[in-house]
């Protein structure tokens, strides 16, 4: 499925191409399944300049087999199960093809324990959380961790490591429903619309605040998270396109950590770290410490619009999910 220009979930179109050459460092992956993450429905309507040229094959997460190997690939062999989020922007190919050539850095084995559904709906999201959460703040046995939209696409997995880890973990969220599925998890749900910031910062720290807080939000919640920190605390966010007065930050002394988990896709080095974050994440499953949040069953690769659709409509709770093959 390809799209020509940017624009509405109707700009998808089925299409022959062919099947993509592979470099000497690269594995060409069949492809069983990929998800639906805000970048790619971005990229498809606004055509963002990060985003393949045009015609595009999108979407940077992926599950599948391996097809065929580089010369200098080691770590994976034909028939391999992978996952990993290896494409989908400028420079790459996407994962809406039956094909798709991956830098072998990028990919981890597929955890044996999911489905090829289920382990694409990971990668962009696991990614996004650990680069926040273990390499940015280090959250370990005994912190206090709130998470802004425990039930997002982000926020699963980030309550998730963060409790694999020792923290203990907060979750805003809007309803009885979503209080529910972050219970399931193994986190306090925090209910935002029945409390105000200083209500659950002094019920649940006793108004010291939070030593991490995991925004993935942006836009006018960013100073909330400011506001839930510690002194000294840690602010992360992965949604900061909104203009701040930093005040707050230098008042309390906060380190604010911004994540963009595309920069080694877009930028060509660091995919290796990718690769070994897929790994850790491979065992984190396989030992029932993590496991995603579907949205439903998956949409079959002929809808990929009614699945741009449902991510774009906000509606989703935790990942929507493309079926390609098997």
């Amino acid at each position: 499925m390809i799209i020509r220009a940017a624009g509405e979930p109707s700009v998808f179109e089925a299409a022959e191409i062919p099947v993509p050459e592979i470099k000497s460092n690269q594995v060409l992956v069949k492809v069983a399944a990929t998800s639906v993450n805000p970048v790619d429905w971005k990229i498809r309507k606004l055509g963002l300049p990060l985003g393949p040229d045009f015609p595009a094959v999108i979407q940077g997460d992926v599950a599948g087999v391996v097809e065929a190997v580089g010369g200098d690939v080691g770590d994976f062999a034909v028939g391999d199960e992978v996952y990993g989020c290896a494409g989908g922007v400028k420079g790459t190919g996407g994962a809406l093809a039956e094909f798709m050539a991956c830098d072998a850095e990028f990919l981890a084995p597929k955890p044996g324990n999911l489905s090829m559904a289920e382990a694409a709906a990971l990668p962009l999201v696991c990614l996004t959380a650990w680069e926040g959460l273990v390499d940015g703040a280090n959250v370990g046995w005994g912190q206090t961790v709130l998470v802004h939209a425990g039930v997002g696409g982000v926020g699963h997995v980030v309550m998730q490591i963060a409790i694999a880890r020792g923290a203990k973990v907060y979750a805003t969220v809007s309803g009885p429903e979503k209080a529910a599925l972050v219970s399931d998890f193994g986190a306090i749900p925090i209910n935002y619309r029945e409390q105000s910031v200083a209500d659950y910062v002094a019920a649940h720290t006793g108004g010291l605040g939070f030593d991490i807080v995991y925004d993935t939000v942006g836009g006018d919640n960013i100073p909330k998270s400011w506001e839930a920190a510690k002194l000294r605390g840690t602010v992360i966010s992965c949604q900061t396109n909104s203009t701040q007065d930093l005040t707050p930050v230098h008042l309390k002394g906060l380190h604010h950590i911004g994540v963009l988990m595309l920069l080694p896709l877009l930028h060509g080095t660091g995919g290796a770290r990718h690769g070994q974050i897929m790994r850790e994440i491979t065992a984190l499953v396989e030992a029932g410490q993590l496991r995603p949040l579907m949205d439903g069953e998956p949409f079959p690769l002929a809808d990929v619009a009614g699945a741009h659709a449902r991510m774009e409509s906000g509606q989703a709770m935790g990942k929507v999910v493309v079926q390609v093959s098997g």
